[in-house]
């Protein structure tokens, strides 16, 4: 029986009852919040393009984790920038990377904050490509055998779960694998399954200074248009072991989060990057837009469409008013 018997605004005539209507809803837990780590003390150098993000020694980074555990947000993603780079990467899996030195400390200060760690090579090559080069491409097979190292080297710092973001074939197997052969069976795999070669990883690759010298990384991050790609990328990470997969980038991906969440209803993680950080913010800062009505909207559409865990650099500000 339609209307006049049926009347949908009778239910969104006041807060009290759109609140207990809500479908969907956000939460503090939902978030994960980035961190760019640098060696030094005392380090606090602001990230030009993108505002209240800084790259942070570990001194800094430790005031910064103990801020976000308060306000409710379970984990932090770590990406470290070297004080070295070579063409192999070899700093992503020292013992005394940047990356395991910050793990091991805030393990130390607040064991309670869980802690993921970006696995790629990027930020630590000479060249800013995710693995090794052969004839002036990266090389599959030498990329993956480094990422292994890099993912252990993190779990015996500390880590509670690792994060492949390069996009090589077969890399969550072997990285599977090799935590599994190492003692550390219990430590997840949190892959960027479907990864774009996307436009929007800009003000990232001024934090991580992981810019490519040379060509860009079309022939290993998927291509945009495609959607049935990106639910083979998807199966195939979990048959190799992934925990949870992830979409990156969120805002324009959408479709491609609920069909990942519909096909495979595992955990699902969404990235919201960094140009879609900046678009928002530069929008507030001009004030074009209501930037807390904004993220809301922003936030609470990924987990509409499926995300379980949002990676977002908004994650303090979005905590604070919730």
């Amino acid at each position: 029986m339609a209307f006049p018997v049926h009347r949908g605004r009778r239910l969104r005539r006041t807060e009290a009852v759109r609140a207990m209507v809500r479908e969907t809803e956000l939460n503090s837990r939902d978030f994960i919040l980035p961190f760019f780590v640098v060696h030094g003390r005392k380090v606090r150098r602001e990230i030009s393009s993108m505002p209240g993000n800084y790259q942070l020694s570990i001194d800094e980074f430790l005031k910064e984790a103990v801020e976000t555990y308060q306000l409710g947000i379970p984990a932090v993603i770590l990406f470290g920038i070297p004080d070295q780079k070579d063409p192999l990467g070899s700093a992503g899996h020292s013992e005394k990377g940047i990356v395991q030195q910050a793990i091991r400390q805030l393990k130390k200060e607040l064991p309670e904050l869980y802690v993921i760690t970006d696995v790629c090579l990027c930020e630590y090559t000479d060249h800013g490509h995710c693995g090794k080069i052969t004839d002036g491409e990266v090389d599959n097979d030498a990329t993956v055998e480094l990422l292994v190292k890099q993912a252990l080297s993190h779990a015996q710092a500390g880590a509670d779960m690792v994060a492949p973001s390069d996009m090589m074939d077969g890399r969550v197997g072997a990285i599977r694998t090799g935590l599994d052969e190492n003692g550390f069976s219990q430590v997840p795999i949190m892959s960027y399954a479907a990864k774009y070669a996307s436009a929007f990883y800009g003000p990232f690759r001024e934090a991580a200074e992981s810019a490519p010298a040379f060509g860009d990384r079309r022939g290993y991050q998927m291509d945009p248009p495609n959607l049935r790609e990106a639910m083979r990328e998807v199966a195939l990470d979990i048959e190799e072991g992934a925990d949870i997969i992830m979409v990156k980038p969120a805002m324009f991906y959408l479709d491609i989060v609920y069909r990942a969440k519909v096909e495979f209803g595992m955990p699902l993680a969404v990235y919201n990057v960094s140009g879609e950080f900046t678009m928002i913010k530069s929008a507030a800062q001009l004030e074009r837009i209501d930037e807390k009505a904004i993220l809301t909207e922003v936030l609470t559409g990924f987990k509409r469409a499926g995300a379980d865990l949002i990676i977002t650099y908004f994650a303090k500000d979005v905590a604070r008013g919730l």
